[in-house]
């Protein structure tokens, strides 16, 4: 398979040799791998290769406690620090250069409810909680342990439970 730009943007956001040095990149990795293989044109070489990436899913995911599956938009440049119990419901979508922490979930509030849109550059502190039909702007911050079930501007932050928007201090 030739590179994958979207990979090559995950990698440059860690250091050097992350696979020996972070689990999160192998989540990441698998991730990329078996959206390439829904590129790839049906046939039984694909079926073959796609029972091959759920079972890779399930072995990593149980390592690392990363869930980011098929069904997920992530865009490139997704850097995952404090890898462990970071949840992605597949139907969400996730912009580019966003950062999430340990414990991150982003999901719907009810089965087969609407998920999060998350803008580019956003910044997940650890074990944040994005529930329901939210969109997230550009370059926000959501602080750690908040739990957001409003939309939450552009360049804004917001903390809390449920939380809410803070002003910076000047």
């Amino acid at each position: 398979m030739p590179r994958d730009p979207h990979f090559e943007a995950d990698l440059a956001r860690y250091p050097n040799r992350p696979f020996l040095r972070e689990q999160s990149i192998w989540a990441i990795f698998v991730y990329r791998y078996g959206r390439r293989l829904l590129d790839r044109k049906p046939g039984r070489l694909r079926n073959l290769q796609l029972k091959f990436y759920w079972l890779i899913f399930r072995v990593v995911e149980t390592a690392t406690g990363v869930s980011l599956p098929l069904g997920a938009e992530v865009g490139p440049g997704l850097r995952i620090y404090h890898f462990g119990n970071i949840f992605i419901h597949s139907g969400s979508v996730i912009g580019r250069n966003c950062t999430l922490r340990q414990g991150v979930t982003i999901g719907n509030r009810w089965e087969g409810g609407p998920t999060p849109v998350i803008g580019d550059d956003v910044d997940f502190g650890a074990y944040a909680q994005v529930l329901g039909n939210v969109h997230v702007g550009s370059g926000a911050k959501i602080g750690a342990m908040s739990v957001v079930l409003n939309d939450v501007p552009a360049a804004a932050t917001a903390v809390g439970i449920p939380a809410r928007v803070v002003e910076p201090k000047t």
